[in-house]
């Protein structure tokens, strides 16, 4: 036959812990700022692994700092070659990064050396032209870091709302079904009288 007052209280408790549960979870997962850290998180590891891969690793640098010889000619020669064997292991096919690497290399050697004034106007005459060049990169980095905040404030409202109107079912279900379950005892007390 049916169930007790008892067994229908109990099964209405469990299911209230199981509902508050489920939602409690569904909220983490699907919070604006939950979501917005676990984009953030994401981006970071790759930016991250990227420059793993292009710059080397700390312990790689180490290394490197630590097999140079005692005076500066060996030490000149000795990072350059170990820079042109870095170059090889570490751009992996990307002509850019070991373009970067080269140029850096070549950077580093020549701040050994006193610049003369020549070549003290050409490199300001670089910078000059690589700050010109440089800004409409940055101008649409910047424009994507817009719109990428502003895809993630959609999202987050989408997802605030799905859990609100979740809740809402939730709890309209709970409702309906606390009354059901009340309404039938009811009756099985009547009957029982």
């Amino acid at each position: 036959m049916g169930q007790s007052t008892e067994e229908l209280t109990t099964d209405i408790e469990h299911t209230r812990r199981d509902l508050s549960r489920d939602l409690d979870a569904l909220h983490e997962r699907v919070s604006p700022h939950q979501v917005i850290e676990r984009r953030k998180q994401a981006t970071r590891n790759k930016l991250h692994s990227m420059k793993e891969k292009v710059m080397g690793s700390a312990h790689d640098a180490k290394h490197s700092a630590s097999a140079s010889g005692s005076s500066a000619a060996d030490s000149v020669s000795g990072t350059a070659h170990q820079a042109v064997g870095a170059v090889g292991q570490k751009t992996e096919g990307n002509p850019l990064a070991a373009g970067l690497i080269a140029f850096g290399t070549g950077v580093l050697i020549s701040s050994l050396f006193p610049a003369s004034r020549a070549e003290a106007q050409a490199a300001q005459h670089l910078v000059d032209q690589a700050k010109e060049h440089g800004q409409p990169v940055m101008d649409e980095a910047k424009a994507a870091g817009q719109q990428m905040g502003q895809d993630l404030k959609e999202q987050a409202g989408q997802a605030a709302q799905q859990v609100k109107s979740s809740a809402q079912e939730s709890a309209h279900n709970v409702q309906s079904e606390g009354q059901s379950s009340a309404q039938h005892v009811k009756d099985d007390t009547q009957q029982r009288m």
